[in-house]
């Protein structure tokens, strides 16, 4: 052990202590169990994520942005904290399919979730692993940590996948809500594995009720989930951190000059020994204390380990020696290894982005695209946290001379700040400028990338979008539908109404959406009418949404739904089939105004000669597809699939398509509107407008509820 070390994992002094409650959503109530990886990040299993939520059970969705309650015991008592999903292995069946069924898989892998607690006192201390093995005497907790709730089992089988433990014939079973919790063994003072599954007694069909017990039925077992599954798992999905010890590169090339820097720069083992315990402490990390000090080898060796050590450093440094900062944070940037902010910077970023709407965060990708319009491929559906971590490792510019450049993170803050309130807006300007003072970022860089901000702020605003109503469509019958409806005038979509079993015929469809949209027509700025994005699978992409028609006896006049408002489809399954066409679709988007257009009407081109002229023209913007059914469906959905953001057709015509051929010279973002103008012409003048024109429109700047992003095709 060095002179920095990892905060030692003392036995707790009760092992319930491991225990993290995780709460439902509904009831504030136990829906399971968790167990601390590190002082801030929990493990549990995705279904009791999932029960939290209020989602199936084994719903395979990444539930992104959503926080959840959940409970840890610290040294002080208990304290609740709000916890987000950063990793997400959900349950999926032997077979590597992922459609668990619940009631006919008695086994399935994964169902592994990593919660990050935002706030985390560092009180807590996680406790040590140790592989299962046969023969184990264990304790599990229900999700309440109870003192009286353990339940004692035994391993009995254990093959480092699935360990299966028995329970003694007197005490506490394990039931529900013990799932996620840790099995721990008093043998090691270690965790072994999670909770994931008991296995029922026999139930009565009809009722659900236990059937009288019978000695040949099993009883009290369960299985769970070894940590040597849990570790491949984690380091599988790229979440190995979590329990490995850093370790530097002894190559790293900033090592020998941060080396000889500390060494001049703290010539005393006192200087070093005052400095080192400053970083330990920001950085949540030991030191001796035997009156040794650190090796300058080993102080630059932290900073090339730990992540925030440097930053940490050049905080405490700035004030009093601000040429050595920057002597250092120069350094620094020879190694991959650092990050920008310093655990302190990171918190608050943290609790001031908590604090903001839910829908500010949910734009970061579009506040991305803005304020680094040059940057790779980011993950769309990745949780904010993973998003700001990759944003860290961003280098900066600025067209200001002298001093370091304003990091790419600042820039995107400085954006994502012009979305909130005036108070809000200036909390987060705060946090950027006391980033940019430590950094030694010239006032005059930064002032420039704020201006940038304001300008796009007001460029965007000037663009009055329209409001719009999101109807996600589901399929129930061949002539009734399932519907869900989100409204967004602006600052992102809210639900408007709720989940359920209710089905509607197409007229009982077009009436509730009328009904809706009133109010959207009343705060649409210049008059405009709402647009209507129908969110569908890929087999619902020639639904004849536009010609719902609500007409009632008590109507004077009938409601066509396409002759009234802009309707437009969009389908995220197909959008999300590919990832690596995503930054094609940001940028296509961004073209929208200046891209090329492509029509095919060769009725024997096939998918691959497709891809081959959308991959050869990659600032095509608007493809019109005029071509026989047959063959339509498929150049439709290749088409989505890459990303292109506008794509026509008619859904009924064959080839020439009178309303495909119309629309073929209206600039891409005024086809909403022209859509929309013929067929309402379809409505009086059938015979001149005999089209069926469908409009896929795929806005990268205006996002969609994440229910979509990820499963679109299925319903909550």
């Amino acid at each position: 052990m060095g002179w920095f070390h990892a905060a030692d994992r003392s036995t707790p002094p009760d092992p319930r202590f491991c225990v993290v409650s995780v709460l439902s959503r509904s009831d504030g109530r136990a829906a399971g169990a968790g167990v601390l990886l590190t002082t801030d990040a929990l493990l549990t299993c995705a279904h009791v994520v999932n029960d939290a939520l209020g989602r199936e059970q084994f719903d395979p969705r990444r539930p992104g942005a959503e926080t959840i309650a959940v409970s840890v015991n610290e040294p002080s008592g208990a304290r609740r904290y709000r916890a987000r999903t950063v990793c997400w292995i959900p349950p999926r069946r032997l077979d590597g399919s992922p459609e668990v069924r619940l009631g006919a898989d008695a086994e399935w892998l994964g169902d592994l979730a990593v919660l990050r607690l935002e706030g985390a006192s560092g009180e807590s201390t996680p406790p040590q692993w140790h592989p299962m093995a046969e023969g184990q005497t264990l304790r599990a907790w229900h999700g309440s940590s109870l003192r009286r709730s353990y339940a004692r089992v035994q391993v009995t089988s254990c093959d480092g996948t699935f360990g299966y433990v028995d329970g003694e014939p007197t005490g506490m079973p394990i039931g529900r809500a013990y799932s996620g919790g840790p099995l721990w063994s008093g043998t090691y003072d270690a965790v072994v594995g999670v909770v994931a599954s008991h296995l029922m007694p026999p139930a009565d069909p009809v009722t659900g009720r236990p059937l009288p017990y019978s000695t040949q039925d099993v009883a009290r077992r369960s299985w769970s989930i070894p940590w040597q599954r849990v570790e491949r798992e984690l380091r599988a999905a790229g979440a190995g951190a979590l329990f490995d010890a850093a370790e530097g590169d002894p190559d790293d090339p900033a090592l020998p000059v941060l080396t000889d820097l500390i060494e001049s720069l703290f010539p005393s083992p006192m200087l070093r020994a005052d400095i080192g315990r400053t970083v330990a402490d920001r950085c949540g990390l030991s030191c001796a204390d035997d009156g040794t000090a650190p090796s300058a080898e080993e102080f630059a060796s932290l900073l090339v380990t730990e992540a925030r050590a440097l930053a940490a450093l050049s905080e405490a440094l700035r004030r009093q020696d601000p040429d050595a900062t920057a002597q250092l944070l120069s350094a620094g940037r020879l190694s991959q290894v650092p990050r920008l902010l310093s655990p302190r910077e990171h918190r608050k970023l943290g609790t001031l982005l908590d604090a903001v709407p839910r829908a500010v965060p949910d734009r970061l990708l579009e506040a991305v695209r803005a304020a680094l319009p040059l940057v790779a491929a980011l993950p769309a559906d990745a949780a904010t946290e993973v998003l700001l971590d990759r944003l860290e490792c961003l280098p900066g510019d600025s067209r200001a001379g002298g001093g370091p450049r304003v990091p790419g993170l600042l820039r995107v803050i400085e954006y994502l700040a012009v979305l909130c309130d005036s108070a809000q807006r200036a909390r987060l300007r705060l946090w950027c400028d006391g980033v940019a003072e430590r950094l030694g970022i010239p006032r005059a860089a930064l002032a420039e990338r704020r201006s940038d901000a304001d300008e796009w702020a007001r460029v965007r605003s000037g663009r009055h979008a329209p409001p719009r109503a999101l109807v996600h469509v589901m399929r129930a019958s061949p002539e009734r539908f399932r519907m869900r409806v989100w409204c967004d005038e602006g600052a992102g979509p809210r639900q408007v109404s709720a989940a359920g079993d209710t089905t509607y015929s197409g007229k009982e469809a077009a009436r509730e959406l009328l009904r809706l949209l009133e109010s959207l027509c009343r705060s649409a700025p210049d008059d405009r009418r709402p647009l209507i994005e129908a969110l569908v699978d890929r087999s619902g992409l020639n639904l004849p949404i536009d010609e719902w028609e609500s007409f009632g006896p008590d109507d004077l006049v009938p409601g066509v739904l396409g002759a009234e408002y802009p309707i437009v489809v969009h389908c995220p399954e197909l959008l999300r089939r590919n990832e690596r066409f995503l930054p094609d679709w940001r940028r296509r988007w961004s073209q929208l105004d200046t891209g090329a257009s492509l029509r095919f009407t060769d009725a024997s081109a096939s998918a691959r000669e497709i891809y081959g002229a959308l991959i050869d023209r990659m600032d095509t913007v608007r493809v019109t597809v005029d071509v026989p059914p047959r063959v339509r469906d498929e150049i439709v959905q290749v088409c989505l699939v890459m990303g292109v953001p506008v794509v026509v057709w008619d859904r009924e015509s064959g080839p020439p398509s009178d309303a495909v051929e119309r629309m073929t010279s209206v600039a891409p973002r005024q086809l909403p509107e022209e859509v929309r103008s013929y067929r309402a012409r379809t409505v009086h003048r059938p015979a001149e407008y005999p089209g069926r024109p469908v409009l896929a429109w795929a806005d990268a700047d205006r996002s969609v509820p994440q229910l979509h992003l990820s499963e679109p095709q299925e319903s909550v």
